[in-house]
């Protein structure tokens, strides 16, 4: 593995995946440009697309970073995904195929359940998850183990595919799809920032590879400063307010001028409350309502990290000083240099 943060030859190399044994085949040479996303946000988890001098057809495309670095070269995959061919362009010259791509989950959401399909109650959610997985994609999977068991029958709907029926059972479990470089299927536990142990760390010292343009966006709409509480249960009424008014929090009464306020009638409490136990749960319930997410965008020369990993943001230059973040986006350009456009999240606590 190359050292990213100093120079190195960087080419690339486009593979056919032979979708039988997922081994590569064969490369394509007249790709002209390119780029992959990842998305945590997107349904399958990512896609690319492709300029190329020759109709390839349907196929997977699997893209790789070659470099050479004192003499040692490496190829470091970057994504696997299946092409598709929508249009092509003619300059008077040259014609160019433009080429859709998908990350190999498309296949799950190509496909429904047989109608009325259900898992029976009592069985292993991840083991069943592996195996649907298994029987409705070629690419392979990485199989996931843990203990949790379905607690009653789990029911398909209608116009659900498998997708969505494997992501929602998946959740019963605290589990989500991901998918690597490969374009093998995994099986992670969703986990919270707090809980990630950061995989990269940006900072003053490998500035190398940082871009200097950084966006740093916040929403403070909605934020409430006042919490109300009302319980109403039989004859038992128990009401509490918590406020939030410190002239150091940027969303408190004092500082913005007004209450903003979240009323929550229906409380989640075991048992008969007492007036302490409601004043608490206020308090509570504001201090975790009083969370700022940050969204913040940079572009890096490529390393190691992908959507889903935390890195460590400790980069002075730009008033980023040891702040975690989880990576929620890239768009990686297939071109000299491997530029990463990267957008990653982080909160603050407000209050509390």
């Amino acid at each position: 593995m190359p050292d990213w943060t100093r120079s190195m030859q960087q080419t690339y190399e486009f593979c056919i995946v032979d979708p039988g044994t997922w081994m590569d085949i064969g490369t394509i040479d007249k790709v002209v440009s390119g780029n992959g996303v990842r998305d945590l946000d997107s349904e399958t988890l990512g896609s690319a697309s492709f300029s190329i001098t020759e109709d390839i057809g349907e196929c997977y495309i699997r893209t790789y970073l070659v470099t050479k670095q004192d003499g040692v070269k490496d190829r470091i995959p970057i994504g696997t995904y299946l092409c598709q061919t929508p249009g092509r362009n003619f300059d008077g010259k040259i014609t160019t195929i433009e080429v859709d791509a998908y990350t190999p989950l498309i296949e799950l959401k190509e496909k429904n359940p047989p109608l009325g399909y259900s898992v029976a109650g009592g069985r292993n959610i991840l083991d069943v998850a592996s195996q649907l997985v298994k029987e409705n994609t070629r690419a392979p999977i990485v199989y996931g183990r843990n203990s949790a068991l379905l607690h009653s029958n789990f029911v398909a709907d209608v116009d659900e595919n498998w997708l969505d029926y494997i992501k929602a059972l998946l959740l019963e479990s605290n589990y989500e799809l991901m998918i690597d470089e490969y374009g093998r299927t995994l099986f992670a536990p969703i986990q919270s920032l707090n809980a990630l142990r950061p995989k990269w760390t940006f900072d003053d010292s490998n500035s190398s590879i940082l871009y200097p343009d950084i966006t740093l966006e916040r929403d403070l709409y909605g934020i409430p400063n006042v919490v109300e509480i009302v319980y109403s249960k039989d004859d038992h009424y128990l009401y509490s307010k918590a406020t939030n008014d410190d002239p150091n929090s940027p969303v408190s009464t004092i500082s913005r001028g007004r209450e903003i306020m979240s009323r929550i009638t229906d409380p989640e409490l075991p048992g008969t409350p007492t007036q302490e136990i409601i004043d608490q749960y206020a308090r509570t319930q504001l201090r975790e309502l009083s969370s700022l997410e940050y969204t913040i965008t940079y572009t890096h020369g490529y390393c190691p990290v992908t959507v889903g990993d935390c890195v460590r943001l400790n980069y002075k230059r730009a008033g980023l000083n040891n702040i975690k973040a989880k990576i929620v986006r890239q768009n990686i350009t297939f071109e000299p240099g491997c530029s990463v456009e990267e957008t990653a999240i982080f909160s603050s606590n407000l209050w509390g």
